[in-house]
């Protein structure tokens, strides 16, 4: 985290008189360092005179899809979960004045954390007699979010609320079946598990705030090893919490994988619950149902060999410098997922 006298995106001198008018606690002039993360959102850290801190995010430069990096939603996320038992930074200002840097952005409060990526994150930050501790607090306060009725915290209208996975099967079957060619690489079992996914959808139950990205390394974790934000919610809708659950859980050691997809993953470090721990403590804590958790596991991983498959494509059609890429690993990797999904589907069908 670099000091800056120039901020990438920012007008610093016209984002100040802005901020001095929106957030008056903070004293100008301030510092900038821009900070790591955040989805490619340019987000930067900024110090007043009289030393208090706050965080100010907007979208990346370039032409953008049209629902991509969408500050509204982020800030309408904080702001209303605010108010909830699921920690995010305060919502401070938004602005939706495109004369000032030509985007929305928004300032929230900066919350002293850090997120986790690796095994060696977690063996610095996080004692060995802490991780487990951290684990628990990490899936409560997944928990936490799907016991939300999005309706009475004014989120009731944030996506549609039926029919969850089936548009999901439909949105990364296409991007499959379109990456194909260019990625010069197919493999039957993608559309072997996309029949299974459309031809066995369990029945969603009432619809709630899923994340999309729920991970330790879009937590912060405190001093006490918890996490103290929850951070990155451009993603977020209404949808089937069990299908945030297994992507939340998918990282995470399991008994009888057949396949490790990220041998460096944060969660995989000594001390660590395994899934079927973590699964026990969000049944416990939400009473849902988790007789079809193998199915969400299953298309999770799906999900993530079809995302990786159409970078992969750009990739080899040379749509994205592979200079500094290993595109064998890509491969295997997206591979490694598909055994994954495999795997799980047959727990599914068996249990069935």
């Amino acid at each position: 985290m670099m000091m800056v006298e120039t901020a990438e995106g920012f007008d610093i001198e016209r984002v100040e008189r802005w901020i001095a008018k929106h957030v008056p606690q903070l004293v100008l002039p301030l510092q900038w360092k821009r900070l790591a993360g955040g989805h490619s959102n340019l987000t930067y850290h900024l110090q007043s005179a009289n030393g208090e801190q706050v965080v100010i995010r907007r979208p990346p430069m370039g032409k953008l899809l049209p629902k991509a990096h969408d500050m509204s939603r982020e800030w309408a996320l904080i702001s209303a979960l605010g108010e909830s038992n699921v920690p995010v930074p305060k919502a401070l200002a938004f602005c939706d004045d495109l004369d000032i840097i030509g985007v929305h952005f928004y300032v929230m409060e900066f919350v002293e954390g850090r997120p986790l990526y690796s095994i060696s994150d977690t063996e610095e930050w996080i004692p060995a007699d802490r991780r487990e501790a951290l684990a628990y607090s990490f899936i409560d306060t997944l928990a936490e979010l799907h016991s939300l009725d999005p309706g009475k915290i004014g989120l009731g209208g944030l996506g549609k609320k039926t029919e969850y996975i089936a548009r999901q099967v439909r949105t990364w079957y296409r991007s499959w079946t379109a990456s194909a060619e260019p990625a010069q690489f197919d493999d039957p079992r993608a559309h072997d598990l996309q029949a299974y996914f459309m031809a066995n959808i369990p029945e969603q139950g009432d619809a709630r705030i899923v994340h999309g990205d729920f991970g330790l390394h879009n937590c912060l974790i405190g001093a006490e090893q918890s996490v103290v934000a929850v951070l990155d919610w451009e993603i977020s809708t209404l949808g089937d919490p069990l299908a945030d659950l297994a992507y939340a859980l998918n990282p995470w050691p399991a008994v009888d994988e057949p396949v490790v997809i990220v041998d460096d993953a944060a969660t995989r470090a000594v001390g660590m619950p395994n899934r079927r721990t973590l699964a026990a403590r969000y049944a416990t804590r939400t009473g849902r149902d988790l007789s079809n958790l193998n199915y969400y596991v299953g298309f999770n991983f799906w999900k993530s060999a079809a995302i990786m498959h159409g970078v992969y494509a750009r990739y080899v059609a040379g749509q994205k410098s592979a200079d500094d890429q290993d595109l064998d690993a890509w491969r295997t990797r997206i591979e490694n997922c598909l055994t994954a999904a495999a795997h799980a589907v047959d727990a599914h069908r068996n249990n069935s």
